[in-house]
């Protein structure tokens, strides 16, 4: 598959934008790990393979275990992931696929019941950032690094 355009070489002011995101999510104190899942999980719904095999190798980087990261896209079916964990993670499928059904009334109120408000905040943008950087990788058709 052949690159279609490469967006920092042509304005990187447009990868500053989302690079703005990014930082303040690192500065927001959500977990690295909880983050990376809210990334892959994404990222697999959105059928990123670029995304994927960067977000992977970085949760296995920082101590995500390739069990949980095998078993991600059935998370509901096991118990391999915290409350929090599945509360984020199921806010992040409903903001995902936003056209669908919006975001329900409980998958919200789930997700303020176990995250903290400054917690739910970052994990919001999150879901924003990584949704973004995989509409950017798929319309330009970034290879894999």
């Amino acid at each position: 598959m052949e690159t279609r355009i490469n967006v920092s070489a042509v304005d990187h002011k447009a990868i500053e934008a989302m690079v703005g995101i990014e930082k303040y999510i690192a500065q927001s104190g959500l977990d690295g790990k909880l983050y990376e899942l809210i990334k892959t999980r994404a990222s697999q719904i959105n059928g990123c393979a670029h995304c994927l095999n960067m977000h992977t190798r970085d949760a296995m980087k920082i101590g995500e275990t390739a069990q949980r990261l095998f078993l991600l896209d059935a998370w509901r079916e096991t118990d391999l992931f915290t409350e929090k964990e599945r509360a984020a993670l199921a806010l992040t499928e409903s903001m995902t696929l936003i056209a669908k059904d919006q975001v329900p009334d409980e998958i919200y109120n789930e997700a303020a019941k176990h995250l903290t408000e400054k917690e739910l905040v970052a994990v919001i943008m999150a879901v924003v950032a990584i949704n973004g950087w995989n509409r950017i990788a798929i319309t330009t058709r970034t290879p894999l690094d």
